[in-house]
């Protein structure tokens, strides 16, 4: 996946390119970088409206390229050289999502695996009902 960043961009369609690609998976972004196996502060994170333009020092634009191959890690590292902004994958889990920081060794496909297996897996809350009208 290609994606092209811009100042006029928004963290927010950076979210939805991402997501196309990976369902089970988001990604979001924080003005301080995370350390190893740690959680992102959510006092650091930007809102989904910010544009490129209002939270980084850089302005130019530039390509880059997201493969399924590639781990939570090096898509992290990518991210904060080219943006100077701290990056954090979750995963879902059923309703929730949920910090990869122990498994940022995994691939982005592995982790949308998982994410689509613990979704699938999880009971509905409520049985759904079904009644026939004729």
């Amino acid at each position: 996946m290609k994606i092209t960043l811009n100042d006029q961009q928004s963290i927010s369609d950076i979210r939805n390119s991402f997501n196309t690609l990976f369902p089970f998976l988001k990604i979001e972004f924080f003005s301080k970088r995370h350390q190893p196996g740690e959680a992102s502060s959510l006092n650091f994170l930007v809102p989904k409206e910010t544009t490129l333009k209002e939270c980084r020092n850089t302005h130019y634009t530039e390509e880059l390229y997201i493969t399924p191959d590639m781990k939570v890690s090096e898509l992290e590292e990518l991210l904060w050289t080219k943006l100077g902004l701290g990056v954090q994958i979750f995963r879902k889990s059923g309703k929730l999502w949920l910090e990869t920081i122990l498994t940022d060794n995994w691939t982005l496909a592995e982790q949308n695996s998982e994410g689509e297996f613990l979704s699938k897996s999880i009971e509905p809350d409520e049985p759904e009902y079904y009644q026939d009208r004729d």
